[in-house]
């Protein structure tokens, strides 16, 4: 399979040598200010460039019918402007806050635990995310997911805000150290004690790896996807 890098900083270069190692062809390595390219050497693009320029690379799979992955956050205000865009092209797309595998399970368990902590009003809910100090955007992606779910399963929560909280208000806590790849945390704290789940990313393997994972399964597919449909869970 040939494949596009879209964004080739520290994760484009680690899903590249993942990719080849699977044995598939890096046909292109776009960076953010290279504009002239032809998408369409390319039967999968892989997308981790930056906010301002993931739309634009997002939209240019789409109208050449060329699939895309995108693992970039950010930019999602226009999220559904690239559905609508892939549903009017008969195109292909995944985006993901996070393509680690054991991501998308921990994904799977967070929403579990809110649903059974739902009816225990004792316990209030706080998350941490930490990340290099290269990343661009807080809470991350990643936290914003979490706390979604857990806003769909949880009765006594409608909304998150980093930093702060209130009763009815998910506090994101976001940290930045340097070549720290990413810890989400999510507490249940009551007055008698504390209920934590937590994922520990060690490196960018993981995260490059689902991507490339997602890749491969989408090639011959027409929609809008998710990981739970690239790893049949949920």
């Amino acid at each position: 399979m040939n494949i596009a890098l879209l964004g080739y900083g520290k994760m484009g270069k680690t899903i590249e040598q993942i990719a080849i190692k699977r044995g598939h062809n890096v046909v292109l390595t776009i960076d953010k200010d290279d504009k002239d390219y032809d998408i369409t050497k390319a039967d999968v693009a892989i997308d981790f460039s930056i906010p301002t320029v993931a739309f634009n690379n997002i939209s240019n799979c789409l109208n050449n019918n060329v699939p895309v992955i995108s693992g970039t956050t950010g930019w999602l205000d226009k999220y559904d402007e690239a559905i609508a865009l892939c549903k009017e092209k008969n195109g292909a797309f995944i985006y993901a806050s996070n393509y680690s595998l054991g991501v998308n399970i921990f994904f799977e368990l967070n929403k579990t635990l809110a649903k059974m902590m739902s009816a225990l009003k004792q316990y209030n809910v706080s998350m941490e995310e930490i990340h290099h100090t290269q990343k661009l955007d807080a809470p991350s992606g990643t936290a914003i997911s979490l706390a979604n779910d857990i806003i769909t399963q949880h009765q006594n929560y409608d909304n998150w805000k980093l930093d702060e909280g209130s009763n009815s208000t998910i506090p994101i806590v976001a940290k930045r150290i340097k070549d720290v790849p990413g810890t989400h945390t999510v507490d249940y704290e009551s007055e008698v004690d504390t209920i934590t789940i937590e994922h520990v990313a060690h490196n960018r393997q993981g995260f490059a790896l689902g991507a490339v994972v997602a890749a491969e399964w989408i090639a011959d597919k027409e929609g809008v996807f998710t990981m739970n449909d690239v790893l049949n869970i949920g």
